[in-house]
This record gives C-alpha cells, sequence and structure tokens, in this order.
C-alpha cells in the first residue's frame, strides 16, 4: 500500500444498502450504549452483537441488515452479482470498506468487553463510533475510512475528492505552459 493524499468521501447521492446500513447501525450503536450507561450495563451486549455482525459481513459478505434493504428496494453498491435473492458484500480483495466493517467490529466488541469488566467510560469510545457511523451516512466522511485511505488502502466506492497532485498528468509539458 502506497501512502497518498487527499479526502475519501463516499458518494451520497442516494440511499444505496451499504451507507443505509452505517446509518441503522450507527443509531443502533447510540440506543444500547446509552441504555448501556443509564439502564443497565448489559445492554452493552448489543452493541456486542452488532460488532459480531459488522466482522461476519467483513468475513462473508453477509449482511442481515442488508438483505432486509435489499427485499425492500434498496440497491446494493458493493454487492456480489449471482448470489440469487440475497444480498452479499463482495469478499474478492480486502478493500478499503471492507476493512473498515472489521476494524469497527474489534474495536466495538473490546471496548463493550473493557465498559464490562474495566470502566464503564469506556461507553463514551463505542458512543463515538456510533455517533461516526451516522455522520458517514449522512456525509460521506469518516475518520477511519480516510486514516486507512492516507495509508494506502484501495477504496470500491469511488472518492467524490480525487487528490490531483497523485495523478500523473497525461498533458504533454508543452500544452501546460
Amino acid at each position: 500500500m502506497a501512502f497518498r493524499r487527499g479526502i475519501y468521501v463516499v458518494p451520497t447521492h442516494r440511499w444505496y444498502i451499504e451507507r443505509t446500513v452505517w446509518l441503522i447501525a450507527g443509531v443502533f450503536l447510540l440506543t444500547s450504549t446509552t441504555l448501556a450507561a443509564l439502564v443497565n450495563p448489559y445492554w452493552i451486549l448489543l452493541t456486542i452483537a452488532t460488532a459480531w455482525a459488522s466482522i461476519g459481513v467483513s468475513l462473508t459478505g453477509f449482511c442481515i441488515v442488508g438483505n432486509i434493504l435489499y427485499r425492500l428496494g434498496f440497491k446494493p453498491m458493493l454487492g456480489q452479482s449471482g448470489r440469487g435473492n440475497l444480498y452479499f458484500m463482495q469478499t474478492d480483495s480486502w478493500y478499503l470498506e471492507r476493512r473498515i466493517y472489521l476494524a469497527v467490529g474489534i474495536n466495538l466488541t473490546v471496548a463493550s468487553v473493557l465498559s464490562i469488566i474495566h470502566s464503564p467510560w469506556w461507553l463514551t469510545f463505542t458512543g463515538f463510533v456510533g455517533v461516526a457511523m451516522v455522520w458517514f451516512a449522512g456525509t460521506g466522511y469518516c475518520i477511519m475510512a480516510n486514516g486507512l485511505y492516507w495509508l494506502g488502502a484501495e477504496p470500491r466506492l469511488a472518492p467524490l475528492s480525487a487528490p490531483q497532485a497523485d495523478k500523473p498528468s497525461t498533458t504533454p509539458a508543452s500544452a501546460r505552459a
């Protein structure tokens, strides 16, 4: 992976399956984190379930929420073809968006367990991830996605603002002067 510059923003021109899943998961994380903080710490188990679902999506491509959205008529941008009536996210390589699912799942699992066995202050991290996912779904900008993008991970969802400095010019030098 080669380092790159610029900002990676996913398309927000329509509500496709993956973007809607990020929104639903973010709201779900915020709800379960709030319930864990205010009602009973074991509500965080819903966050762990969401985290494991995220890891499962990254490894297998199968997403329960994505399949429900598919049945409701949402169109995928990262879906595999030839899977019949089921939605599966592409798993042919470890592209940027797939790495996000894995990293989010691992981070949420660790923070959730730590919130139970160490300190409830770890709930601030799971809450932050929930806010970040809602923000990502709404604006297309994600802190983790940009970190992975800068480290060289290849995105499948085309960035809206490709960095100009990293692209070689196809115009002859004499024509640019």
